[in-house]
């Protein structure tokens, strides 16, 4: 898995914090945003500021500890990013929209279209 260079200000911590704590969810929009949050994550799930790398690998049996929902890309097949989303949502479901997004003529990877998981 690759690395990636985060930056996470003290008011954008303090509002996903909030959110959590008044029962709100935390969308991560894109795998990076999710790999940061993650990343920052305590394992009782706070979040903190931080500027940093992160090198996290996200695949199925994960326990997420921060997002609630994911906006990502439809990613290409055997990647270690299709393995994020599969972690994030059961495998076999997650293959069954790749196959409705290819049935469909959807693009994939960085400039095609993308879906909300919940």
């Amino acid at each position: 898995m690759h690395s990636e260079h985060y930056h996470l200000p003290k008011e954008t911590a303090d509002l996903i914090n909030e959110t959590h704590n008044n029962g709100g969810r935390v969308v991560a929009v894109g795998t990076t945003c999710c790999r940061t949050l993650e990343s920052v994550a305590t394992y009782c799930g706070e979040i903190c500021e931080k500027d940093d790398w992160t090198s996290i690998f996200i695949y199925p049996g994960y326990k997420f500890k921060c997002i609630d929902a994911l906006i990502t890309n439809f990613h290409l097949p055997e990647s270690t990013l299709i393995m994020l989303v599969s972690a994030f949502y059961n495998r076999d479901d997650v293959l069954k929209a790749y196959e409705e997004a290819v049935k469909e003529k959807y693009r994939f990877f960085s400039f095609g279209d993308c879906m909300l998981i919940v």
